[in-house]
């Protein structure tokens, strides 16, 4: 008989079928395989073409080189065509029955590498630390900001993941409105914690360690495993072994270790899936300004993580609309599969 499991955090429910799928069974199913092109004369991303794009917002680059110049380890730059727009008054209003307000936020592209054709699990260590570091920038800098609630950071490798341009490359949102998404996963944590005044994610972290049949990897501080209850096949995590609601806190330690974990575990994916489209988010407390509708436990019942995401099957109407995922592959066997790579 097939399985249903529950999501702990939010109260979700999946379905593990009996028949659990090799990863040969996706492998013959029509995905997309990511290829990396050669150098890209076109490519506004590459180093040497800092005069097609919009100013840098951040970079990380040789010591005494100017802004918007070659020489760069990573670059931020405002997206081409933004949703949101960072200047401006948030101007909330009425319209009948119905609210709404200015798009004031953050559009940034982070520009990974100066190498247009360098997969970021094969980046190395040292350009992934400053791939990492650009990200605490960017979320430190953007919690400045009052008119802001939540800032997203994201990547969308592969067209079918929704990919924006072919070089490594991630994307960071910054928006007056929690997501709907993170304020179910927060106000889950807010409940748990209220009921039993534990943080839940740490709950989750010290089952999956006691357990082990989901780690994929663990290290001093970090583990990646298969969730109990995922929404896709080979959909996996990255946590922290230190409780910290935020990324922006993370330590320098935690930066070498997380760099490591994220090139080993998506090039344990490459290797199964043959170079799957994927996408990563990154999963941090709204920005802490104080306000009246702030979660006042945030700091003790949040605890950042990172999920990463395989595009490996087609979603149902049945499961986009009820939110009620198909597993072909159990997170067991998953984590099996990945770890034998």
């Amino acid at each position: 008989m097939h399985e249903l499991r529950k999501d702990p955090i939010l109260s979700r429910w999946v379905a593990v079928l009996k028949d659990s799928m090799p990863p040969t069974f996706y492998l013959e199913k029509n995905i997309e395989h990511v290829m990396y092109d050669a150098e890209n004369n076109d490519c506004i991303l590459c180093q040497g073409s800092e005069d097609k794009t919009p100013p840098e917002i951040f970079a990380i680059r040789e010591i005494g080189t100017p802004p918007n110049a070659s020489n760069w380890h990573t670059r931020v730059i405002p997206k081409i065509n933004p949703v949101f727009q960072i200047e401006g008054d948030l101007g909330r209003r009425g319209n009948g029955m119905y609210d709404k307000m200015n798009s004031i936020g953050a559009n940034e592209i982070i520009i990974e590498s100066p190498s247009h054709n360098t997969p970021p699990e094969d980046m190395g260590i040292s350009q992934m630390i400053k791939v990492i570091t650009t990200y605490k920038n960017r979320l430190s800098e953007l919690e400045k900001d009052p008119r802001l609630r939540y800032t997203l950071i994201y990547k969308d490798c592969g067209k079918t993941a929704g990919e924006l341009f072919h070089h490594p490359h991630s994307q960071v949102i910054a928006t007056p409105v929690i997501p709907k998404g993170i304020k179910g996963e927060l106000d889950g944590a807010k409940a748990y914690f209220y009921y039993k005044e534990r943080c839940i994610f740490c709950d989750i972290l010290n089952e999956e360690i006691r357990t082990g049949e989901r780690i994929i990897m663990e290290t001093d501080h970090f583990i990646a495993f298969i969730p109990y209850a995922p929404r896709f096949p080979f959909e996996y995590w990255i946590m922290p072994k230190r409780h910290n609601c935020a990324f922006q806190d993370i330590s320098e330690e935690e930066v070498k270790d997380l760099s490591l974990v994220l090139m080993t575990t998506m090039k344990k994916m490459r290797t199964l899936f043959k170079n799957p489209s994927y996408n990563y988010v990154l999963h941090t407390a709204p920005n802490r300004m104080p306000r009246k509708d702030h979660w006042h436990t945030l700091g003790e019942d949040f605890h950042w993580h990172m999920e990463i995401t395989p595009y490996l099957v087609t979603k149902s109407g049945f499961e986009w609309d009820a939110e009620f995922y198909i597993l072909t592959t159990s997170p067991e066997d998953a984590a099996k599969y990945i770890k034998e790579v």
